[in-house]
């Protein structure tokens, strides 16, 4: 998801972290410096505990110690619960324990070190030696200690983006005393008082994309957004098209029955749980997320848009006209968000 600069948007900023791209917008321009120093000192502490590619991470230092019982901070211990949770309320379909699989898969090191793909079959259909298995993670609260099977490598990778928008969106609303949107890789969350007509946000298969790509336009006036894509973060490994979204009962990259989706929800880390079992579960993914209340469109793989849950439709209009804000009041498409909760 791409978020849009109208002149609501008074404070601005963007820049490179955690592998992937972060946008900031405030309500006062004023503000910016005190709450870009929150973002980034909430996202440097997230990649310090949570990085699968720093080798002086908290997360490493799990992985690396596989069978025992390893003190970590807090942040892990939280960040591994919201994985955890996810997990439970997915019936597995997102699971934190897919990181040998990930490995299989040839994602063993930052994305951007990857080989680009060239016109190669997709994942073969296999699956790994190891399998996924959240239920045999051990945390400890109290102690701060985690335990995993020796079998097992841990990625927060479904999830922490999505926490750490969360997170560094209360961090930088508190900092500048204003409604601040934060995005994470086109994961979007919010915090404090939005801008009278909302927070404009562009919804495309890549986030990196322009604005002229296929998508659509919407607002939010609180909440969260995030969208699961194949058609991003892929690789070559072994001669196949490979990409990041693993199916947990299989071990390998899902065969995409979504080319993407994109959901609202209560907040980010929600709206991301969602997104990503829903490209698991593929066919019975529309169904789940309208029982569950939560607006979401999903982009079949051949191209054809499917909405659910009060996601507003789309009009025809696939590009985005010169006056965004004009063209998402003329079109109606507003997305009331912070009042839907994922549930199990």
């Amino acid at each position: 998801m791409q978020v849009s600069s109208p002149a609501f948007a008074v404070g601005s900023v963007e820049w490179e972290a955690l592998g992937t791209s972060v946008v900031l917008r405030l309500t006062d321009r004023t503000a910016l410096e005190p709450a870009r120093a929150a973002v980034e000192s909430e996202l440097d502490a997230i990649d310090r505990a949570c990085s699968r590619f720093r080798a002086d991470s908290e997360l490493s230092r799990v992985n690396a110690r596989a069978g025992r019982a390893v003190q970590a901070s807090a942040l892990l211990v939280e960040a591994l619960g919201v994985a955890l949770r996810a997990a439970e309320l997915t019936d597995g379909d997102v699971d934190p324990t897919v990181g040998r699989a990930l490995e299989l898969a040839g994602y063993d090191r930052d994305w951007s070190l990857l080989t680009p793909p060239c016109d190669e079959p997709g994942p073969p259909p296999i699956t790994a030696r190891v399998r996924a298995g959240w239920r045999a993670v051990r945390v400890d609260r109290e102690a701060r200690s985690i335990r995993i099977p020796t079998t097992v490598r841990l990625d927060l990778g479904a999830t922490a983006k999505a926490w750490a928008a969360d997170r560094a969106a209360v961090a930088a609303a508190a900092a500048g005393c204003c409604g601040v949107l934060v995005s994470i890789g086109g994961d979007i969350a919010t915090s404090g008082p939005a801008p009278a007509d909302g927070w404009l946000i562009r919804v495309t298969d890549d986030h990196r994309s322009g604005p002229s790509a296929p998508g659509q336009t919407l607002s939010i006036a609180s909440g969260g957004l995030a969208t699961s894509s194949t058609a991003v973060r892929r690789w070559s490994h072994d001669g196949h098209t490979m990409h990041h979204i693993i199916d947990p009962a299989t071990g390998v990259p899902v065969r995409a029955h979504w080319r993407t989706v994109s959901v609202a929800a209560a907040d980010c880390t929600e709206a991301n749980i969602a997104t990503t079992a829903a490209m698991v579960r593929g066919r019975s993914a529309p169904d789940w997320l309208a029982a569950l209340g939560l607006p979401a469109r999903l982009v079949h793989s051949d191209g054809a848009i499917l909405t659910v849950g009060g996601w507003p439709a789309e009009n025809g209009e696939e590009r985005l006209a010169d006056d965004a804000i004009a063209m998402a009041t003329a079109a109606g498409a507003t997305v009331e968000t912070g009042v839907k909760e994922l549930v199990p």
